[in-house]
Protein backbone atom coordinates (compact mmCIF):
# COMPACT_ATOMS: atom_id res chain seq x y z
CA UNK A 1 0.00 0.00 0.00
CA UNK A 2 2.00 3.23 -1.35
CA UNK A 3 4.64 3.96 1.44
CA UNK A 4 3.50 1.15 3.81
CA UNK A 5 5.75 -1.93 3.53
CA UNK A 6 5.98 -5.11 5.55
CA UNK A 7 8.66 -7.29 5.90
CA UNK A 8 9.89 -10.27 6.81
CA UNK A 9 13.08 -10.28 9.56
CA UNK A 10 15.30 -12.66 8.10
CA UNK A 11 16.84 -13.04 12.12
CA UNK A 12 16.28 -15.94 14.12
CA UNK A 13 12.50 -15.90 15.73
CA UNK A 14 12.37 -14.46 19.42
CA UNK A 15 11.64 -16.88 22.07
CA UNK A 16 9.02 -16.06 24.50
CA UNK A 17 6.71 -16.84 27.62
CA UNK A 18 3.37 -16.39 28.01
CA UNK A 19 -0.58 -17.30 27.57
CA UNK A 20 -1.66 -18.56 24.43
CA UNK A 21 -5.38 -17.42 22.91
CA UNK A 22 -7.08 -20.43 24.78
CA UNK A 23 -5.44 -19.18 28.05
CA UNK A 24 -2.87 -21.72 28.96
CA UNK A 25 0.63 -20.71 29.75
CA UNK A 26 3.43 -21.66 27.02
CA UNK A 27 6.54 -21.16 25.25
CA UNK A 28 6.52 -19.50 21.54
CA UNK A 29 9.53 -18.86 18.59
CA UNK A 30 7.83 -15.98 17.19
CA UNK A 31 8.38 -14.78 13.54
CA UNK A 32 9.12 -11.46 13.57
CA UNK A 33 7.66 -8.86 10.67
CA UNK A 34 8.66 -5.29 10.14
CA UNK A 35 5.72 -2.83 9.63
CA UNK A 36 7.50 0.58 7.62
CA UNK A 37 5.55 3.49 7.47
CA UNK A 38 7.62 6.78 6.33
CA UNK A 39 8.56 8.94 9.13
CA UNK A 40 6.82 6.89 11.37
CA UNK A 41 8.26 4.41 14.30
CA UNK A 42 8.76 0.67 12.94
CA UNK A 43 6.21 -1.21 14.28
CA UNK A 44 6.74 -5.03 15.08
CA UNK A 45 4.41 -8.21 14.44
CA UNK A 46 4.88 -11.38 15.62
CA UNK A 47 3.65 -14.72 14.14
CA UNK A 48 3.68 -16.86 17.46
CA UNK A 49 3.86 -20.66 17.42
CA UNK A 50 3.32 -22.09 20.46
CA UNK A 51 5.02 -25.38 22.17
CA UNK A 52 1.31 -26.67 22.56
CA UNK A 53 0.70 -26.18 19.17
CA UNK A 54 -1.30 -23.21 19.32
CA UNK A 55 -0.50 -20.24 16.80
CA UNK A 56 -1.28 -16.30 16.88
CA UNK A 57 -0.41 -13.25 15.26
CA UNK A 58 -0.41 -9.77 17.24
CA UNK A 59 1.33 -5.93 17.41
CA UNK A 60 4.04 -6.94 19.21
CA UNK A 61 4.83 -4.59 22.44
CA UNK A 62 8.46 -3.96 22.50
CA UNK A 63 9.80 -2.74 26.24
CA UNK A 64 9.76 0.31 25.44
CA UNK A 65 6.79 1.77 23.31
CA UNK A 66 7.69 4.69 21.01
CA UNK A 67 5.55 7.85 20.93
CA UNK A 68 2.65 7.34 19.34
CA UNK A 69 -1.07 7.76 19.13
CA UNK A 70 -3.16 6.55 22.15
CA UNK A 71 -5.17 4.27 19.70
CA UNK A 72 -2.00 2.45 18.24
CA UNK A 73 -0.48 2.00 21.23
CA UNK A 74 -3.56 0.17 22.71
CA UNK A 75 -3.28 -1.81 20.04
CA UNK A 76 0.53 -3.39 21.15
CA UNK A 77 -0.50 -6.77 22.27
CA UNK A 78 -4.13 -6.81 22.24
CA UNK A 79 -6.90 -8.12 19.35
CA UNK A 80 -4.51 -11.12 18.77
CA UNK A 81 -5.89 -13.08 15.92
CA UNK A 82 -5.60 -17.28 16.17
CA UNK A 83 -4.17 -19.37 13.24
CA UNK A 84 -5.66 -22.94 13.28
CA UNK A 85 -6.41 -26.14 11.49
CA UNK A 86 -9.39 -26.73 9.63
CA UNK A 87 -11.03 -29.94 7.86
CA UNK A 88 -9.41 -29.88 4.66
CA UNK A 89 -5.48 -31.67 5.25
CA UNK A 90 -2.97 -29.01 4.63
CA UNK A 91 -5.34 -25.85 5.05
CA UNK A 92 -5.47 -23.15 8.06
CA UNK A 93 -7.80 -20.47 8.79
CA UNK A 94 -7.81 -16.81 9.93
CA UNK A 95 -10.78 -15.03 11.11
CA UNK A 96 -11.48 -11.89 9.32
CA UNK A 97 -12.29 -9.80 12.20
CA UNK A 98 -11.70 -5.75 11.13
CA UNK A 99 -10.73 -3.40 14.14
CA UNK A 100 -12.35 -0.02 14.84
CA UNK A 101 -11.31 2.34 17.28
CA UNK A 102 -13.95 3.47 19.71
CA UNK A 103 -14.63 6.38 22.13
CA UNK A 104 -11.76 5.98 24.46
CA UNK A 105 -9.31 4.86 21.62
CA UNK A 106 -9.40 1.22 22.34
CA UNK A 107 -8.98 -0.68 19.38
CA UNK A 108 -11.84 -3.31 18.82
CA UNK A 109 -13.35 -5.96 16.59
CA UNK A 110 -16.18 -6.28 14.24
CA UNK A 111 -16.89 -9.58 13.87
CA UNK A 112 -20.06 -10.49 12.09
CA UNK A 113 -20.51 -8.70 8.87
CA UNK A 114 -22.17 -8.86 5.27
CA UNK A 115 -19.56 -9.44 2.48
CA UNK A 116 -20.40 -5.91 1.54
CA UNK A 117 -19.67 -4.18 4.87
CA UNK A 118 -16.47 -6.44 4.93
CA UNK A 119 -15.60 -5.04 2.02
CA UNK A 120 -16.21 -1.66 2.63
CA UNK A 121 -14.47 -2.09 5.94
CA UNK A 122 -11.03 -3.41 4.44
CA UNK A 123 -11.53 -2.27 1.44
CA UNK A 124 -12.61 -4.40 -1.74
CA UNK A 125 -9.04 -4.74 -3.32
CA UNK A 126 -7.34 -5.50 -0.58
CA UNK A 127 -9.82 -8.69 -0.03
CA UNK A 128 -8.85 -9.71 -4.05
CA UNK A 129 -5.62 -9.27 -3.93
CA UNK A 130 -5.91 -11.37 -0.62
CA UNK A 131 -7.70 -14.46 -2.38
CA UNK A 132 -5.83 -13.79 -5.63
CA UNK A 133 -2.61 -15.66 -3.63
CA UNK A 134 -2.31 -19.03 -4.57
CA UNK A 135 -5.02 -21.62 -2.27
CA UNK A 136 -6.42 -18.38 -0.44
CA UNK A 137 -10.19 -18.03 -0.33
CA UNK A 138 -12.47 -16.01 1.73
CA UNK A 139 -15.49 -17.85 3.01
CA UNK A 140 -18.05 -18.26 6.12
CA UNK A 141 -15.77 -19.21 9.31
CA UNK A 142 -18.12 -21.89 10.21
CA UNK A 143 -20.20 -24.32 7.98
CA UNK A 144 -23.35 -23.47 9.35
CA UNK A 145 -26.71 -23.78 7.27
CA UNK A 146 -28.89 -21.12 5.21
CA UNK A 147 -25.54 -18.85 5.06
CA UNK A 148 -25.21 -16.81 1.96
CA UNK A 149 -22.39 -17.44 -0.40
CA UNK A 150 -19.52 -15.02 0.08
CA UNK A 151 -18.79 -13.50 -3.43
CA UNK A 152 -16.76 -10.66 -3.87
CA UNK A 153 -18.18 -9.99 -7.25
CA UNK A 154 -21.37 -9.60 -5.81
CA UNK A 155 -20.83 -9.25 -1.91
CA UNK A 156 -24.61 -9.65 -0.24
CA UNK A 157 -25.64 -7.28 1.87
CA UNK A 158 -28.56 -9.17 3.40
CA UNK A 159 -27.14 -11.52 6.26
CA UNK A 160 -24.06 -10.72 8.36
CA UNK A 161 -21.64 -13.57 9.02
CA UNK A 162 -18.44 -14.43 10.56
CA UNK A 163 -15.81 -14.41 7.73
CA UNK A 164 -12.39 -16.54 7.79
CA UNK A 165 -9.65 -16.32 5.42
CA UNK A 166 -8.68 -20.31 4.20
CA UNK A 167 -4.89 -20.40 3.40
CA UNK A 168 -1.94 -23.23 2.84
CA UNK A 169 -0.19 -24.19 5.86
CA UNK A 170 2.98 -23.63 4.26
CA UNK A 171 1.92 -20.05 3.46
CA UNK A 172 3.64 -17.95 6.00
CA UNK A 173 2.70 -14.45 4.90
CA UNK A 174 -0.72 -14.30 3.90
CA UNK A 175 -1.73 -14.58 7.43
CA UNK A 176 0.62 -11.87 8.69
CA UNK A 177 -0.48 -9.27 5.26
CA UNK A 178 -4.32 -10.22 6.34
CA UNK A 179 -3.65 -9.22 10.00
CA UNK A 180 -2.05 -5.68 8.37
CA UNK A 181 -4.97 -5.47 6.65
CA UNK A 182 -7.47 -6.21 8.84
CA UNK A 183 -5.87 -5.03 12.29
CA UNK A 184 -3.32 -2.81 12.09
CA UNK A 185 -4.56 -0.78 9.20
CA UNK A 186 -7.90 0.45 10.24
CA UNK A 187 -6.35 1.81 12.96
CA UNK A 188 -3.17 3.81 11.18
CA UNK A 189 -6.36 5.50 9.46
CA UNK A 190 -8.07 6.62 12.49
CA UNK A 191 -5.22 7.98 13.86
CA UNK A 192 -4.52 9.58 9.97
CA UNK A 193 -0.64 7.87 9.47
CA UNK A 194 -2.45 6.67 6.49
CA UNK A 195 -5.85 8.18 4.42
CA UNK A 196 -8.56 6.71 4.07
CA UNK A 197 -8.32 5.67 -0.43
CA UNK A 198 -4.24 4.93 0.98
CA UNK A 199 -3.77 1.59 -1.15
Amino acid sequence: MNDLALARNDGAGKDKTGTTCSGVLSRASAIEWELRLPGQPVLTVHDNHWANGERDIVLYKPTVVPEMPAALSNLHNRLRSGICTTERQGELRIMVFPTYVDRQDRPRVKKSLTTADLADQVGLTRLRELTARKGVSLGPAFDRPNLPLVDLDDAQHEKPLQHALFFPAADDETPVVAFTYFKIVPVLRHIDWLSPDDG
